[in-house]
């Protein structure tokens, strides 16, 4: 990110002309509460410094900003739709208008789409990719961008975040299984690739079996509902059971129709648990037991926590959605 042009801002243009941020703006936007000669100046100045203005100067009279850039890994998955559902019904009331940069799951990629959301001027930045971390984030800040930041613990100037809670729950879920039952092996699904939650929420797995002195196992499965369900049909020709935690809920899924067809029930031999349900939770047969956390309203705070942030009315810059455990079909408890 090395060979990025700074980018000259409102803040600079003030500075050099000698005026206030608002006399900037009402020059920006051909208000004519400004002087001939004061205007004079400052289109000298922006002329000099080469400034463009963004959607936030041309609106700084309203003190709203416009432009939105919204990043993210991939917009299919069930709960990043909803998460982007929370921001457009927000962006809708507020008339803000939504840049989607979208990433893969690749760190030279999450870079490369940083560096489209600097260059494309936005006026505020919502960031959800676990490629993004705090330097990157604070690269971002310094070009004068209120950031929200999705599922990492940030902080700054002008900086704020939300962040989930899953691992305490899991544990206590787990406890209780290993309390009242217990009998079937636990086993974590690893996809490669997923980045902090389910980092945290595997290292939370390998404490509560450690803590109850449990056998488990740690399993690589990948990211795809067919390449699941097959290898688990595979799976089930040599073991008859197992306490499996899922990423998702397709590979959840996947889980309990492999045991279902190779002859196995749901949970008497399989249980299964989803760390991240969504709406087709309640859709599959069985249905799955599941931790939910509304990723609509994720989105509707974080971008009430950039309007607050652009203001410098943002109080509290870390916001925790604690995740609930909804028991279905798919577990005994």
């Amino acid at each position: 990110m090395n060979n990025l042009k700074d980018r000259v801002t409102i803040y600079e243009v003030a500075k050099a002309s000698g005026v206030s941020l608002a006399t900037v703006s009402r020059v920006i936007n051909k208000q004519n509460n400004v002087t001939p000669e004061t205007r004079a100046k400052v289109e000298a100045t922006i002329a000099r410094l080469g400034y463009k203005p963004s959607g936030l100067a041309q609106a700084l009279a309203t003190n709203k900003s416009t432009n939105i850039g919204i990043v993210i890994p991939s917009a299919n998955y069930v709960y990043i739709s909803n998460f982007l559902n929370g921001i457009t019904e927000v962006a809708k009331e507020k008339g803000f208008t939504l840049s989607l940069f979208s990433t893969s799951h690749s760190r030279d990629d999450a870079i490369n789409v940083l560096e489209k959301v600097i260059t494309s001027h936005v006026d505020g930045a919502i960031i959800f990719d676990d490629e993004l971390d705090e330097e990157d984030v604070a690269k971002l800040s310094s070009y004068y961008v209120p950031t929200v930041v999705i599922n990492n613990k940030v902080e700054g100037e002008r900086t704020g975040c939300v962040i989930f809670g899953y691992e305490h729950n899991l544990i206590h879920i787990l406890e209780q299984y290993f309390e009242k039952d217990g009998s079937k092996c636990p086993i974590f699904l690893h996809v490669h690739n997923c980045g902090r939650l389910l980092a945290r929420t595997e290292k939370a797995f390998v404490k509560a079996c450690n803590n109850a002195s449990k056998e488990y196992k740690i399993m690589n499965v990948d990211d795809s509902y067919t390449r699941s369900y097959q290898d688990f049909k595979a799976y089930f020709k040599t073991h008859k059971s197992g306490y499996f935690i899922a990423y998702r809920d397709s590979i959840a899924a996947a889980i309990v129709n492999a045991a279902t067809d190779s002859g196995l029930n749901i949970p008497e031999d399989v249980e299964v648990i989803s760390l991240i349900g969504t709406k087709y939770a309640n859709i599959t047969r069985p249905t799955l037991s599941s931790f939910n956390i509304n990723l609509q309203e994720v989105g509707k705070r974080a971008m009430y926590m950039l309007i607050d942030l652009s203001n410098n009315e943002l109080m509290q810059k870390t916001y925790k959605f604690e995740s609930t455990y909804v028991k279905r079909q798919s577990t005994k408890e």
